[in-house]
């Protein structure tokens, strides 16, 4: 959208972002859009081929808006040419009493600056030399601008991979971190073929050790496991493969906020959970956060011990995606439930005992998780793959890719909800 609107015609244009932030536990500081103000031809005091200036006045106004939502500013301004843009002598005096002038008012940051030309972007911290990298979500994940890039991968191991997708494919599957929560029938699978794409940074999250009826379904697990955290085997599976992999291990409950919050850290999430209200919480770590999320699931339907229907589904939650509220996809009940501790859950008259196991075949886990792993390809890299909500029917071996509205005033996936709010907005999850 920005270089649809400054990039057309010979003259120098300017945006304005209003947007909120977050804090990662390893350091980073996430600024996430919320929303795009562009000015009027009476809003700029002077535009030309080589110079564009906001007015005072639509500053302030923007300003004041931004700060009774308690959000920040990215100011973005193109350059012309179809060189990589950089900032000029003339960027730096201007960000500076922009700095000034928001410091005056007492207008905590972080602000930041983008220039973009067709050739490129380049962004900073407002009035700053440091430079900051630039990450588009929607259909694609796309690194705009990253003044970091040095990953390096191992050509000859995969050479096949690079292939398919190149090499600059296959170095952004380098530089990817990646969230898996649950590391079972369908997670352990994820893990496997995401670890030999090339990934090598993983934050694991589940609270559960091997038991034996996992064996026959939880990739890399055998009968000396039982009773070891699931996180572990995972992590040796990975290791074995690469002794420098990173790996963030957490034994615990995506429902509980502060284990939620980890996610935060990720540039991509693999949902692999079989409960409503972990979907529910994970799920909105996507969108307030915008950190796009793999949701997959499958089924084995019986009745009277026959089975009825084999199903899988794999979906992509994040900007401009409908959330699993909008399509029809969760329980408030089943994640009211799920929210609930143990004595809550003893003292409540409509919990009748535990629920039944559901059914597991390791083949239909791996189906489901190969069209997740290949719509994650599509979704970071050139692979040419276009679905983003994918419905599987083994009876009938179809799969159809739909796609689900979004709702105007859904409290997830809409502006008026949590989108983009990032630490604003506390999670819906269960106290700690």
């Amino acid at each position: 959208m920005l270089r649809s609107k400054l990039l057309k015609g010979p003259e120098e244009k300017c945006a304005v972002l209003l947007t909120a932030h977050a804090r990662c536990h390893d350091g980073r500081q996430l600024i996430l859009v919320r929303e795009t103000v562009f000015p009027t031809a009476s809003d700029y005091s002077s535009s030309s081929v080589q110079h564009a200036e906001m007015r005072p006045e639509f500053v302030a106004r923007v300003a004041k808006q931004a700060r009774s939502q308690k959000l920040s500013l990215v100011f973005v301004h193109s350059h012309p040419g179809r060189h990589a843009p950089a900032f000029s002598s003339i960027d730096d005096g201007g960000e500076k009493e922009l700095f000034a002038f928001l410091a005056r008012r007492e207008h905590e940051g972080p602000h930041a600056a983008i220039v973009l030309s067709e050739g490129g972007m380049s962004a900073r911290l407002l009035g700053q030399s440091e430079h900051i990298r630039v990450v588009s979500v929607g259909d694609r994940r796309t690194v705009e601008f990253d003044p970091y890039d040095g990953s390096r991968y191992d050509a000859a191991l995969f050479d096949r991979q690079v292939r398919a997708f190149g090499a600059e494919g296959q170095s952004i599957l380098k530089r990817l971190r990646v969230a898996i929560v649950g590391l079972g029938g369908t997670g352990s699978i994820a893990l496997q073929q995401l670890t030999h794409l090339g990934i090598r940074d993983f934050i694991l999250i589940d609270p559960d050790h091997v038991e034996l009826t996992n064996l026959n379904r939880v990739v890399g697990a055998n009968e000396s496991d039982v009773d070891i955290d699931k996180i572990e085997v995972a992590t040796r599976y990975l290791k074995r493969f690469d002794p420098d992999a990173a790996v963030q291990g957490v034994v615990g409950n995506i429902v509980h906020g502060s284990v939620a919050h980890r996610l935060v850290d990720a540039d991509v999430i693999f949902c692999c959970t079989d409960s409503h209200g972990s979907r529910s919480v994970i799920q909105q770590v996507a969108y307030q956060y915008l950190i796009p999320c793999l949701d997959v699931g499958s089924t084995i339907a019986t009745r009277d011990g026959q089975v009825t229907g084999i199903f899988g589904r794999v979906q992509l939650l994040g900007p401009d995606h409908s959330c699993l509220w909008c399509s029809e996809l969760l329980s408030s009940e089943e994640v009211r439930r799920d929210m609930m501790n143990d004595f809550e859950r003893q003292a409540d008259p409509y919990v009748q005992g535990a629920n039944e196991p559901a059914p597991s075949v390791v083949s239909l886990n791996g189906t489901v998780v190969s069209l997740a792993v290949t719509m994650f390809l599509g979704l970071v890299t050139s692979v040419p793959t276009d679905a983003r909500h994918l419905i599987y029917n083994a009876r009938t071996s179809s799969l159809r890719s739909v796609r689900a509205a979004p709702k105007e005033d859904c409290f997830i996936c809409s502006r008026k909800g949590v989108y983009a709010r990032g630490d604003a907005q506390q999670l819906f999850a269960r106290a700690d």
